[in-house]
């Protein structure tokens, strides 16, 4: 059984964690198949936004597998098979697969169906739009077995809700249900878990009908000047601004709604 499922359809590529026995716990494996499907997904043109989800309603991600993963990372356990061995030698693969300072340069909804825990949680931090079920549950709960949460907790927590809200979640531990994390700031929406593959889909089609050029360079823009003095950023955003107004697509969008016509948006 794959570990990690991919499929594409009408400029939508839907990623889905496929380990549902371990509430899609990730092992060396299953780190080295995400990593490898967003470096895919980062280099196809024709997909213009990604969904990523987990098999079943129990879990989202319950972060690392603390059988396989953890005692490999200390040292505990030596590396038995490729998939191990690649883990421990290749800089920048586990990174890669949680997006933590890795960008697909386009944008990733996450469809929450159940906890998303530790390294779980951690992948969320790295999407751009999160639409979870109810029952959904977050939090990042490394320091309740004396590790690090590492995958980028300490740095973007704090940027996506309060300070003291994320404090309280790092230091304690503790879980947060999705109405609360939605209060919190750190979701979209919150729908009933039957819906948040349909609503991912939903939110999806919207964006990928949209100028994809015009798309990844405000996403760019966003990501670029978050932080940076007002001066600053409104500096940087006419570099990203300039290549979109001089597209084959920035014709195309005017034009189509002056003939009430649909948009061809050929990215170009």
């Amino acid at each position: 059984m794959e570990k990690v499922l991919l499929e594409k359809r009408d400029h939508i590529a839907l990623v889905t964690i496929n380990r549902p026995e371990v509430r899609n716990a990730l092992d060396p494996e299953a780190i080295c198949r995400l990593a490898d499907t967003f470096s895919e997904l980062h280099d196809d043109d024709d997909v213009r936004v990604i969904i990523i989800t987990g098999t079943g309603q129990q879990a989202f991600c319950a972060g690392a597998d603390l059988g396989r993963l953890i005692p490999l990372m200390s040292g505990e356990r030596a590396p038995e098979d490729d998939w191990d061995r690649r883990f421990k030698g290749e800089p920048g693969v586990f990174e890669r697969s949680i997006l933590r300072g890795y960008d697909v340069d386009k944008p990733v909804i996450a469809a929450i169906n159940g906890a998303a825990i530790a390294g779980g949680m951690e992948l969320v931090q790295g999407t751009d739009l999160r639409i979870a079920a109810e029952s959904a549950r977050f939090g990042v709960q490394e320091v309740k077995w004396a590790i690090f949460p590492a995958g980028g907790s300490t740095v973007r927590l704090p940027r996506q809700m309060t300070m003291p809200r994320a404090m309280e979640l790092l230091i304690t531990g503790d879980l947060i249900d999705a109405r609360t994390a939605l209060d919190w700031g750190f979701l979209n929406r919150v729908v009933p878990a039957a819906d948040v593959l349909d609503t991912a889909f939903e939110v999806a089609g919207r964006i990928a009908r949209n100028g994809p050029l015009a798309v990844r360079a405000i996403r760019r823009s966003a990501r670029a000047c978050a932080g940076l003095p007002e001066h600053a950023g409104l500096a940087m955003e006419l570099q990203f601004a300039a290549p979109v107004f001089a597209s084959e697509d920035a014709r195309e969008g005017p034009r189509s709604f002056l003939e009430k016509r649909p948009a061809v948006y050929r990215g170009r």
